[in-house]
């Protein structure tokens, strides 16, 4: 059977020599894409629960609850912005997932009212049906999700246990894959948790001072250029503030 197939494809991710978790999230996501029937792109998150407290890690926090992003894979890149979107915003199917820790289906993101500020960004990025059920992970959390373009695309009763399996063959794989020292899981939270929120927020920051809009606007730009040269968002923030400070560095020249 397809899914058997395709459950024991994913599990086998984290078994080669040369596997690591960003290169299985992304074998995962792109497997899952191609097999499951209806999914038009895929999303492997891995979550860690940062718990409560005060300072840094309060503020942190605030991207998913008390979970932050460890790191992620996307089959597509409008995906990517989506997740990033929901991941700075703090609204969507993948947040809700893990913070609610219960699968979450979407049979049409315009019926939706518990993510109003997901809705515009979803549609613009095709994400219009999903399934995300979350699974544990040694004091963290993966959330597999499946996404369509397509309003109902998927049978809920039907693929909420399918996307369950993959999100558990997913967690052991990545159990496998991820021998991170502390070291590199510090460095891989610091990557996707500050990174992700404070590099698009300052590079927001500047599109705002440049441009005199707001922030849904200057987000949209960003959006639109990593659409256009099929990058993540995060990724041409980054660029945007390392050529804001180097050319402040050169006084303009």
């Amino acid at each position: 059977m397809w899914v058997d197939r395709l459950a024991r494809e994913i599990g086998a991710l984290g078994q080669a020599e040369t596997a690591t978790p960003e290169r299985a999230l992304d074998q995962m996501s792109a497997a899952a894409a191609r097999a499951v029937p209806g999914c038009s792109a895929a999303l492997v998150v891995i979550w860690r629960d940062v718990g409560a407290g005060g300072g840094a890690a309060e503020d942190t926090a605030r991207a998913a609850g008390r979970h932050v992003v460890v790191d992620y894979g996307a089959s597509h890149p409008d995906l990517a912005t989506a997740f990033e979107h929901q991941y700075t915003t703090d609204e969507g199917p993948a947040v809700e997932a893990v913070r609610e820790m219960r699968p979450v289906a979407v049979g049409d993101v315009l019926r939706e009212d518990r993510w109003p500020a997901y809705t515009s960004m979803a549609v613009q990025c095709g994400d219009r049906a999903s399934v995300t059920f979350p699974s544990e992970l040694e004091g963290e959390v993966v959330t597999f999700g499946v996404h369509a373009v397509r309003p109902d695309a998927f049978d809920e009763a039907v693929v909420t246990p399918v996307v369950a399996l993959l999100a558990e063959h997913a967690a052991a794989a990545l159990h496998s894959a991820g021998r991170y020292t502390d070291v590199a899981r510090e460095a891989a939270h610091m990557r996707r948790a500050i990174t992700v929120r404070a590099v698009i927020d300052q590079a927001k920051g500047i599109i705002m001072h440049a441009r005199g809009c707001d922030a849904a606007e200057a987000f949209e730009k960003l959006r639109r250029v990593a659409q256009r040269n099929r990058l993540k968002v995060a990724d041409v923030a980054r660029s945007l503030v390392a050529e804001h400070a180097q050319h402040a560095e050169t006084g303009g020249r």
